[in-house]
């Protein structure tokens, strides 16, 4: 399945590599895009505006300039468990992606590319990183389905599902966008939601880090042993 691409929009986003995000370009509440994971498989992917800024970092992420805290965001796991994400992620490099499990396109290409990235690393680098996907759609993405799909791309990958509204507030923090997920009219169920990775480091529990829905398997092989040291960006 092609990767979906980074488009331009009507605001005028332009496509974003290793560039790092100005304080202006990361406002909350709709900066950042909505990747509409639909059942044809489409997807719109767009970012927000840039400042062209060169960036030093050791990372090929984007480094963000405005580093947002961890959500303090408590949903069940996939063993119907509370899971504290601030506290239960805490001394941990976390990457955090929003998405639903009946996505076609971004969110298992997506995760499956992390998961493959992450396999690359030796088990102790695993160890402290954790991978959580928040879903978009917890209706239909109940503990049980939430781990058949992640265990496909890493058993040890966190899933959490819950109260809607409480992603929706924990995705705006982030400037990710959620939307209520809409039926169709075959009962298909598109969710548009914020195609970024956010890699939150140890140090400060703050996100220093973006990864755009068309960040490649090599891209994460190489920013993940950096990640699991928790060198600064």
């Amino acid at each position: 399945m092609p990767r979906p691409t980074t488009a331009t929009t009507s605001t005028g986003a332009r496509r974003v590599g290793r560039r790092a995000f100005g304080a202006a370009a990361l406002g909350l509440a709709a900066t950042l895009a909505l990747s509409a994971c639909g059942s044809n498989g489409s997807s719109s992917d767009g970012a927000a505006k840039v400042v062209k800024e060169a960036s030093n970092s050791p990372y090929q992420g984007t480094v963000l300039t405005k580093q947002f805290e961890k959500p303090d965001l408590v949903l069940d796991d996939t063993s119907g468990q509370p899971f504290d994400l601030r506290k239960q992620t805490d001394g941990h490099t976390t990457l955090l992606f929003f998405g639903y499990t009946s996505c076609p396109d971004v969110c298992p290409t997506t995760m499956g590319d992390i998961g493959v990235a992450m396999a690359s690393l030796p088990a102790e680098e695993r160890k402290k990183i954790d991978v959580v996907f928040v879903s978009t759609d917890p209706e239909r993405d109940t503990p049980k389905v939430l781990r058949t799909w992640l265990d496909s791309m890493g058993k040890d990958f966190i899933g959490l599902t819950g109260d809607l509204n409480k992603v929706k507030a924990a995705a705006k923090t982030l400037g990710v966008m959620v939307e209520d997920p809409i039926v169709n009219k075959d009962g298909s169920v598109t969710s548009s939601h914020g195609a970024q990775v956010l890699a939150f480091l140890p140090s400060d529990n703050r996100a220093h880090l973006l990864y755009l829905s068309n960040s490649s398997i090599d891209t994460y092989k190489h920013d993940l042993p950096l990640l699991a040291k928790g060198v600064p960006a």
